[in-house]
């Protein structure tokens, strides 16, 4: 998911979460996101500090979904720290997280390896997760194939 600072014609500034940038294009171009503030439909992206990456690399995700037709360029990415989520965000991060491990297979620091041999044909396709650093994601979304990084919380269990 990506994550986008937006703006109105009125200068009303609000998040949004988008697959890709090709999906806020299109949503934006057909009038399907609204300013909470005032309504207006002539969203914008606002200008957006870049994040600079901490610590361990987050996991990304594959999906077996075909990678699309037109690569967009990258936006910058933003770090999402967990430790000030908001309840009912991290209710909702620990249960996509148990659903990945529940149907992705977990490849580990390998992710980007596998990734590329499931696009090339080489292995079954199928969803999977692991790790993967900043850059590895930027080579792998260079090579058209498809990735998700997300927040990975604590298990609501543990």
């Amino acid at each position: 998911m990506i994550h986008y600072q937006l703006r109105c014609p009125a200068e009303h500034g609000f998040d949004g979460w988008f697959q890709s940038s090709a999906a806020f294009e299109s949503q934006a171009k057909a009038g399907l996101l609204t300013c909470p503030v005032c309504g207006a439909t002539a969203i914008t992206r606002a200008l957006m500090a870049p994040a600079l990456a901490r610590g361990a690399p987050s996991p990304a995700v594959a999906s077996p979904v075909p990678p699309a037709q037109e690569p967009t360029p990258a936006p910058a990415r933003r770090a999402v720290t967990t430790e000030m989520l908001p309840d009912q965000m991290r209710a909702a991060l620990q249960r996509l997280r148990g659903e990945i491990e529940k149907n992705c297979d977990y490849v580990g620091p390998a992710f980007s390896e596998e990734a590329r041999r499931i696009h090339r044909g080489e292995s079954a396709r199928r969803a999977i997760y692991g790790e993967a650093t900043p850059e590895q994601a930027e080579q792998l979304d260079a090579e058209g194939i498809s990735i998700a990084r997300i927040p990975w919380v604590p298990r609501a269990d543990g």
